[in-house]
């Protein structure tokens, strides 16, 4: 069997960056907290909560802690949160991509500047609540779908500033850009990629090995929005395509008979676990 590994899997800049500072932290002494988990990834914030690194949920639980150390995690969080850790008495130690930074000053200055801030990700997902909180709340929409897109109106004509989550689908990106272009809602329209190039080079490279490859594995956290892309374009690819988070997931029962498989990792994922899963198959396959 051929197994090919992509170049781009495992921890791009940025994680590995906050994953690093963290390791750092473990080793000086008082209370070591991260907002949020550091990444999403399981087994690395495992194993940093056997290190003693408790993750914070909410603001809520600040009164309750003893005072320490607060890493901010790689997805960033909004301007009112990283203030009241602040106010709260910790010490704040800012390990948010800076890629993602580069968006929260682009919305903050849009934002100032009375524009209507379009974000185009996952409501839900922790780095879009970041930059959602570098902007005026009453002039932020947040766009997933084509539905989402074709269903955006504004009262009034503004100019507007549209940005993306790092970890976005590049193509659909351009197609929500475009279904939002054609509406004309606006009296100017800034629109800024701002899709990390780690991510964009990640999914080029996974879906042309997804193409030439009889099965896909993609390996990542089960919340990570750069892995499920990942998952999304191999599987458009490849129907043979798995998502596992670890070694333990994968069923090789799926795998036998074949002669090409083609490996990639989301942005969290640690090269650890990439190299069991490219042995293990090789080894056994």
């Amino acid at each position: 069997m051929n197994v090919t590994v992509a170049k781009s899997a495992g921890f791009c800049f940025g994680v590995k960056r906050a994953v690093e500072l963290v390791y750092e932290q473990t080793s000086k002494e008082g209370p070591l907290y991260t907002y949020g988990p550091i990444i999403h990834n399981e087994e690395v914030v495992k194993d940093l909560e056997k290190r003693g690194v408790r993750v914070i949920e909410s603001i809520d639980q600040l009164p309750e802690l003893e005072k320490g150390r607060v890493i901010i995690r790689s997805h960033g969080v909004g301007r009112a949160v990283q203030d009241q850790i602040e106010e709260a008495g910790f010490e704040v130690l800012d390990a948010t991509c800076p890629f993602v930074k580069k968006i929260h000053r682009i919305v903050a200055e849009h934002s100032a500047a009375g524009e209507h801030i379009i974000i185009i990700g996952n409501p839900t997902h922790p780095e879009v609540e970041g930059i959602r909180g570098w902007c005026d709340p009453e002039e932020t929409t947040v766009i997933e779908t084509v539905q989402d897109a074709e269903n955006f109106t504004l009262p009034e004509k503004k100019s507007i500033c549209i940005v993306s989550q790092t970890t976005y689908n590049n193509n659909k990106f351009k197609n929500l850009v475009e279904i939002i272009e054609n509406k004309g809602y606006y009296i100017s329209i800034c629109i800024l990629n701002t899709i990390c190039n780690a991510t964009d080079e990640r999914q080029t490279e996974a879906r042309s090995l997804a193409k030439k490859s009889q099965a896909m594995i993609v390996v990542g956290g089960s919340h990570s929005s750069n892995t499920q892309k990942l998952f999304e374009i191999c599987k458009d690819e490849c129907e043979n395509t798995y998502y596992i988070q670890t070694l333990e997931d994968l069923d090789l029962t799926e795998l036998r008979g074949l002669d090409d498989v083609g490996i990639t990792a989301g942005a969290s994922t640690p090269n650890n676990i990439i190299e069991e899963v490219q042995k293990y198959v090789r080894n056994e396959l």
